[in-house]
């Protein structure tokens, strides 16, 4: 595994101290690792563990600084074989998400901060994965950022042990009690709180010492002089010490009796307090964030009111006056940081999830209209699944009426609906429709409907790479594009030229259906109460094909005589197809009124329908779904071809194909004046052709 993490600085502090102990990790482990920062203290200490560091100015919020990052770090991901990129920081996530777009790089993000709603926190969401060091960051991610729960990875910080000695508090000292608050001095931490809460201590623990450890930010030297003045004018100087930024926390935790975590806002998580744990020093600690997923209140710690000094106080007070509870929680706590808290167990999740964003691709196959194009798609999603097995996911963007047929589909893990005739219809429906794939995070999308919209579609999801064939429809918008055919291919060979560019070949033509139990149990019942006599051979016709296509659709009167030399032998005639209008229907039985047929005509779903055809020993259908439903169910069918092309459209070759050879033909025309390719199909043609076919299934 080669990763990269970025971060503003290396200087000390609890995101960095970590980024240098995964590092470390990682090359132990026979994996190269590199860091980007602006250079820091900890710089030295990262590359005597055998990790890279690149100095950039990732620091700077600075546009043209920030664009200048963005190419430098791109260049070192491809200098390097980079595969994964590590982001931890605002800044510095801009210029690795904008780096990753460019080389195609798996891009993941860790938020180390309760992050305002504003655009420049939103990158922090946008990583294949969002590790989130605690529940309530968790929550704040998926609530504020729409991040969905399936990209949040749950990976607390953790603390290195061995760099501290576990000393129990009867072991310390009580002739003087030291409490210690450890960090940056800014308001957020909740200093002015700890040093009101220290005076009120006093007048209880009169012999304690209060230690301040921490510098303020650079540019901010105001935050410590206004704490300085507060303490003198408290009274306060003879017992509080401001130690500064210091390089020697264990040391120092070996002298502490009691650490305070005093923050007002919402802590990530709140490394200083595991480290104190580890140290066997017990923590009273402000109930904020990601704090109450490290300390169980009055079992491993004591959580009390933030921004409240007279809380505050009272649990200092309770855990300094009392021996037996400060012993409890120090070994309780320590317990935990060693369950559930270790620098291996931090560093394995970690390292585990890098694997899993590298190996799982997160797939988008987009087949938008047609119901039999979306049954002759199913010969490549299987495919796709044998290539991109588990954990891959699989996602296919669908039509709302053409979807059901997918629902219990085992190639894919989820669908989205579409519904360009209501929810996403216009502009802002397809602009909406394209912040839900975005939302997804796509590593590529297999277009498979090859038109302007789903072009478009491909295009908004922001997938780093968008496959299809380069025919003109704004295919510019795809980055891999497989030129259009000079002969004419059947279409699942011509779905698979796509795939052919993800090194995934045709080996597996057959299309399978997957229809409920309940869906079988309601054709059984339609066809009992129309009377179909038990072992009674059964012949479906569909009739006719979708409103815009209406010369593929075979003459009602032709029907009407098919179905009654069926009857004549004894075979059940069952008639398919959408709700006909009612003058349509009532020609329709008319027709046929001496066969009597079952008319099954708008009452069944799509998987209703799959099993109704299921149940006929032969079907005739136009160049229509239901042609495609009976291949895919291994029901023996004859196919009326009349103005499109069987090479470019039948399911298989087992398809009995019916077609006269017509000058005009194909024609792929909607509407004709004469409809002779379709009339020249004659009834008894069509008959002969099922009963063979019936004759090779039941032996009649």
């Amino acid at each position: 595994m080669k990763s990269l993490q970025i971060l503003p600085e290396l200087e000390l502090g609890g995101v960095e101290t970590g980024t240098v102990d995964l590092a470390r990790y990682l090359v132990n482990h026979h994996h190269k690792t590199v860091v980007v920062s602006a250079g820091g203290e900890l710089v030295q200490t990262l590359e005597s563990c055998g990790a890279v560091h690149y100095n950039l100015a990732v620091h700077k919020k600075s546009l043209f600084s920030m664009l200048r990052c963005v190419f430098r770090l791109a260049e070192i991901i491809r200098e390097e074989g980079i595969e994964l990129v590590h982001a931890r920081s605002r800044v510095p996530a801009w210029i690795a998400y904008a780096a990753c777009r460019l080389t195609h790089t798996v891009f993941l993000t860790t938020c180390h901060g309760y992050y305002s709603k504003h655009l420049m926190s939103r990158v922090m969401g946008w990583g294949k994965f969002v590790v989130a060091p605690s529940q309530i960051i968790a929550r704040h991610m998926i609530d504020d950022f729409a991040v969905s729960a399936q990209r949040i990875r749950l990976i607390p910080r953790s603390v290195d042990r061995e760099k501290f000695t576990f000393i129990p508090p009867e072991q310390k000292s009580r002739t003087e009690f030291v409490v210690a608050i450890i960090g940056r001095l800014t308001p957020l931490k909740g200093h002015i709180h700890f040093i009101k809460a220290m005076q009120k201590v006093r007048r209880v623990i009169p012999n304690i010492k209060v230690w301040i450890i921490g510098a303020a930010a650079k540019g901010k030297p105001h935050h410590r002089e206004d704490l300085e003045l507060l303490v003198k004018r408290l009274g306060l100087s003879d017992i509080v010490e401001f130690l500064g930024k210091r390089r020697d926390i264990p040391e120092l935790l070996s002298k502490i009796n009691l650490l305070v975590l005093a923050s007002t806002a919402h802590e990530a998580f709140g490394r200083v307090v595991l480290e104190a744990q580890a140290a066997g020093v017990p923590v009273v600690a402000t109930r904020v964030g990601g704090v109450v997923d490290i300390i169980d209140d009055g079992v491993d710690g004591v959580l009390v009111t933030p921004g409240d000094p007279d809380s505050m106080s009272g649990g200092v007070i309770k855990v300094l006056k009392d021996q037996e509870l400060s012993s409890m929680l120090a070994k309780n706590a320590y317990v935990k940081v060693c369950s559930k808290f270790s620098l291996e167990k931090m560093a394995e999740k970690t390292l585990e999830l890098y694997h899993e964003a590298v190996s799982a691709k997160n797939i988008l196959v987009i087949k938008l209209s047609a119901l039999g194009d979306l049954i002759l798609s199913i010969p490549a999603l299987k495919a796709i699944r044998k290539a991109e097995p588990s954990p891959s996911r699989i996602t296919c963007l669908s039509g709302k009426a053409l979807a059901p047929i997918l629902n219990h589909c085992p190639y894919i893990d989820n669908i989205i609906i579409y519904d360009f005739k209501d929810r996403d219809k216009g502009i802002f429906g397809l602009l909406r429709l394209g912040r839900q794939l975005r939302d997804n995070d796509f590593d590529f999308v297999i277009d498979l409907q090859n038109n302007r919209k789903s072009h478009i579609l491909s295009a908004l999801s922001f997938a780093h790479l968008r496959y299809g064939y380069k025919n003109g429809k704004l295919s510019f918008l795809l980055n891999r594009r497989a030129a259009e055919d000079k002969f004419v291919l059947a279409p699942i060979e011509h779905q698979f030229r796509i795939l052919k560019m993800l090194g995934i070949e045709l080996k597996d033509r057959k299309i399978e259906l997957w229809p409920s139990k309940e869906d079988m149990k309601y054709i059984d019942t339609f066809l009992e109460s129309e009377w179909l006599n038990k072992g009674q051979p059964l012949a479906g016709i569909h009739l006719g094909s979708s409103g815009r296509w209406l010369t593929k659709r075979w003459p009602l009167e032709y029907i009407a005589r098919l179905s009654e030399n069926l009857a004549g032998k004894d075979i059940r005639v069952v008639i398919t197809g959408e709700q006909p209008d009612p003058e349509e229907l009532k020609m329709l039985r008319e027709l046929a009124k001496k066969s009597k047929p079952i008319i099954a005509c708008g009452k069944t779903t799509i998987n209703q329908l799959v099993c109704l055809i299921r149940r006929c020993g032969v079907f005739v259908a136009g160049d229509t779904a239901p042609l495609h439903i009976a291949s895919g169910v291994g029901t023996p069918v004859v196919a009326l071809f009349g103005p499109t092309d069987p090479k470019r459209h039948a399911p298989s070759e087992d398809v009995t194909i019916l077609r006269k050879e017509l000058p005009c033909q194909p024609c792929y025309k909607a509407e004709c004046a004469t409809m002779k390719c379709m009339k020249q199909l004659k009834p008894e043609e069509v008959e002969e052709a099922m009963l063979k076919l019936l004759k090779g299934k039941e032996g009649i």
